[in-house]
């Protein structure tokens, strides 16, 4: 079986290797010279700086599988016990989420009105329409515990606006607890039996982790592993049915080429893959450019310890929308994984942009610098500058699974129905984090074997 392999970001990696594993001959193209897509680490002055994901989750048993593979397990670091203590912002002021029913009925994050309207949801009913999370959840949970619980959330998985997100399509997890069981706390306390026969685990109890040498290792390691498999710099141009196969015609090098594969896999962002078939499948092609991605600016800045004047024990904080401030969130890097910045040092890792402010995201590498500065001096009480700067900015970050993106991915589906041999897998199917993206690779290298 020959398979094409567009793009060698962690989702056309791992379908690589799974492909390989079994036999197959892969190609993998990338348009880059570096593999990762948006996962990359470098050390700077001692600072481990992520251009992209800090971390994943132990979600599915595939990912211990491919580090098994790899041999790169002992490289894994696991999440400090801290890590589990995340604040939200709320009136100037940082609030630890409760994690039980007495810090819930203490907290101030939400007012006794707020904490008592959610007593109320185990009686509402279910919705007849595909709702955004943000309708979802004050349908059921009340606006309060929508501003000050799930939009900053939203905020720091997707980047998102939460009334555009769907509630089916980017939290089915979610979904299925009104839909199965009529409501969440109903569907919490009756699915706990079965979620516990189930291999994979939720994203809230899984545990997180991350690489000693930071997340870059995963993807360097895959494509070393494939070796002179992983071809760089290489643009593909189309992707074609060629009778029983497809031609992928792509450049390197200014020549222009053309090669016939048994099966192709779009593994690039949906934007790249919609030019990729547009002459072939049109209407694919539009439903593919439907889908936004905004942009998104990461700044990973280092303190001494002492100039920070707040308890450091936990992992971040998140930003309401309400709260009108201009970063999204900040982890608190150093504090959940070690070897983050030198000795006597902090780091942080700031998020501007995203669906909410994406203008702030494009400004110059110094104007996000100053912001993101200004925001967390305030917030957690810095004195002086930073000691460390590093900036990254992404024009289109995140795609976002927003109302009507079950039509999208169904638009996929029946493409990949109807053209046995063609697939896409990218992480705007199926789940955006690192773990999602490594077990997608593995079921498509399967459905491409069988």
């Amino acid at each position: 079986m020959k398979v094409a392999v567009i793009g060698a970001g962690i989702s056309g990696l791992s379908t690589a290797h799974f492909l390989k594993r079994v036999g197959a001959e892969v190609t993998v193209f990338e348009k880059n010279g570096t593999p990762g897509g948006t996962i990359g680490t470098k050390v700077v002055e001692g600072y481990l700086v992520e251009n992209g994901p800090n971390s994943t989750s132990e979600t599915n048993f595939v990912i211990d599988e491919l580090l098994t593979d790899l041999s790169i397990k002992d490289e894994k670091v696991y999440a400090d016990e801290n890590s589990k203590y995340r604040f939200i912002l709320r009136g100037g002021e940082l609030h630890a989420l409760p994690s039980g029913l007495g810090s819930f009925l203490s907290t101030k994050l939400w007012t006794p009105g707020g904490k008592l309207r959610l007593f109320g949801e185990p009686f509402i009913g279910r919705a007849n329409h595909e709702e955004s999370i943000a309708d979802f959840v004050t349908r059921r949970l009340g606006k309060e515990f929508l501003n000050y619980a799930i939009n900053p959330f939203v905020a720091g998985v997707y980047a998102g606006n939460p009334s555009e997100l769907s509630v089916r399509a980017g939290f089915p997890k979610l979904y299925a607890l009104e839909e199965k069981y009529g409501g969440l706390l109903k569907g919490t306390i009756r699915g706990a039996r079965e979620r516990k026969k189930r291999p994979d685990k939720a994203k809230v109890s899984a545990k997180l982790f991350a690489f000693k040498s930071g997340m870059g290792i995963l993807p360097a390691t895959i494509a070393g592993s494939l070796g002179s498999r992983v071809n760089y710099n290489v643009s593909v141009e189309s992707v074609k049915r060629d009778g029983t196969q497809f031609r992928v015609s792509f450049s390197h090098d200014g020549k222009s080429e053309s090669e016939a594969y048994d099966a192709v896999v779009l593994s690039v962002p949906s934007y790249a893959a919609a030019g990729m078939v547009k002459s072939w499948l049109p209407e694919l092609s539009s439903e593919l450019s439907k889908i936004k991605y905004p942009p998104v600016a990461v700044a990973v800045l280092g303190y001494k310890r002492e100039q920070v004047k707040i308890d450091l024990k936990g992992f971040g904080f998140l930003i309401p929308e309400v709260e009108k401030r201009k970063i999204l969130g900040t982890i608190w890097s150093s504090s959940i994984f070690p070897n983050r910045a030198p000795e006597g040092y902090v780091e942080f890792t700031t998020f501007v942009g995203g669906s909410r402010q994406p203008k702030l995201a494009m400004m110059s590498t110094d104007e996000i610098a100053k912001i993101s500065h200004e925001e967390n001096a305030a917030l957690m009480k810095i004195d002086g500058e930073p000691a460390f700067k590093a900036i990254s900015k992404w024009d289109k970050a995140i795609p976002q699974y927003n109302i009507g993106h079950l039509s999208i991915i169904d638009a996929v589906t029946h493409v990949e129905n109807l053209h046995k041999g063609f697939y896409i897998c990218s992480n705007y199917k199926d789940g955006i984090s690192v773990a999602d993206c490594i077990a997608n690779g593995k079921k498509v290298a399967e459905s491409i074997m069988t």
